[in-house]
């Protein structure tokens, strides 16, 4: 039994081990080995390569077994020793393809890879972008939950001096239901807020693997410098893969050029017969005639052609819209990291200062309840704001640097 106990418990130690809550670098770290879909990518990125050591290799020989010029009619049919071209042959053959042929097949299985591992690269980069920001957005709700939550004990302060005013005449009663109303929108907002948290760290748990997915520590410097990600863009994920693609249908009319040169096969074969008339040995060569090139290889080569010149002209495209993209980011950050200084150095201050004033009215009379509770909730509004703002700017600058800046990773 004891045994038994201990080896469940051993079997339950890495659950318990990857239930402890995790910092952003090691969400990414349990990511980049728990996310399926990059098993995935690298089982395609071995296939591609397995292929590869297969397609200039020549084709397997052939063996060829035959009767040949068995008599079925006449007054020797079904004998095979009175017709003097009755035998028995075993052969082989072998199909030669053309150089040409087999150097574009190696350049196109090579280009294969280039294509998984560029697939393989962007999927890492997709799931790396994914699993920060469902990290940024776990560990900003929870500070927001923890705003309301020292709401929650100001209002037990103003629900003591609210006590203290009735019991000595100061206050109506019905203001001590106040802070019990403000209590009680707050608690729709906390609902909500639980409910997002409950969603993000789903989304955690969708790439880390860790059922039990939570944060901890604090987002890391992010350095977002736009003129070194604009002259890294050629390198991006996505426009590696492009360029793979492209080598690809550059493979692919090299294949078709190469149809127009002809294959040949080598065949060898040994014909048994009858002692009395002698055996045969055969000898011959095979060559294919590509005598039809307007109408056969010609039309494969230009749509093989065309095909390429497409593949250039998306790399472009995608090119020119990941350039668009990154201005229209380093925009909207700039946007936001100007929202978030202004929340920073004036509306919560402000807000904070209001409170301050209205509660010390309150306090001394010359303020009622229901103003003092809208400046402490106005306050309180403002610092989730200021919050919301924050994980807006770190959302901009992951986006960005995962986004535009994996190239150097």
């Amino acid at each position: 039994m004891r045994i038994l106990l201990a080896t469940a418990a051993l079997a339950l130690l890495p659950t318990v081990l990857r239930a402890e809550p995790m910092s952003l670098d090691e969400a990414l770290r349990r990511a980049e080995t728990q996310a399926p879909e990059l098993r995935a990518r690298e089982a395609g990125v071995d296939a591609a390569t397995s292929a590869a050591i297969a397609a200039d290799r020549l084709p397997d020989p052939k063996l060829d077994l035959a009767v040949k010029d068995f008599p079925v009619t006449g007054p020797d049919a079904g004998r095979f020793n009175r017709d003097d071209f009755t035998m028995q042959v075993i052969g082989v053959s072998q199909e030669f393809t053309n150089p040409a042929k087999r150097r574009a097949r190696a350049l196109r299985a090579s280009a294969d890879i280039d294509v998984a591992e560029a697939e393989q690269a962007v999927a890492a980069q997709d799931v790396r972008l994914a699993t920060a920001l469902a990290w940024i957005d776990l560990h900003y709700a929870k500070k927001r939950l923890k705003e309301l939550d020292l709401l929650d004990a100001e209002l037990d302060d103003l629900q003591a001096t609210v006590a203290a005013r009735l019991a000595s005449g100061a206050a109506r009663p019905a203001q001590a239901l106040e802070p019990e109303q403000l209590r009680a929108g707050l608690a729709d907002r906390r609902s909500a807020l639980t409910s997002e948290i409950a969603r993000y760290r789903a989304q955690l748990t969708r790439f880390t693997g860790d059922a039990a997915a939570d944060t901890t520590g604090d987002l890391p410097p992010l350095v977002v410098d736009g003129d070194a990600l604009r002259a890294g863009l050629a390198a991006l994920p996505l426009l590696r893969a492009y360029d793979a693609r492209t080598i690809a249908a550059d493979a692919e009319t090299g294949l078709a050029r190469a149809e127009k040169r002809p294959d040949w096969t080598v065949n060898a074969a040994y014909g048994r017969r009858e002692p009395n008339f002698g055996d045969l040995v055969t000898v011959g060569v095979t060559i294919d005639l590509p005598l039809f090139a307007k109408k056969r290889q010609d039309p494969k080569i230009a749509a093989r052609a065309s095909e390429a010149t497409r593949a250039r002209l998306d790399r472009e495209a995608a090119e020119r819209e990941v350039a668009a993209a990154l201005s229209a980011d380093l925009a909207m950050h700039r946007m936001h990291d100007e929202q978030l200084a202004n929340a920073r150095t004036r509306l919560v201050p402000l807000a904070k200062k209001r409170a301050q004033l209205d509660l010390e009215s309150f306090g001394a009379g010359r303020l009622d309840l229901g103003t003092a509770l809208l400046s402490t909730l106005a306050l309180a509004e403002a610092e989730v704001d200021a919050l919301a703002r924050e994980a807006e700017v770190a959302r901009d600058g992951v986006r960005i640097i995962y986004t535009y800046g994996e190239a150097r990773r």
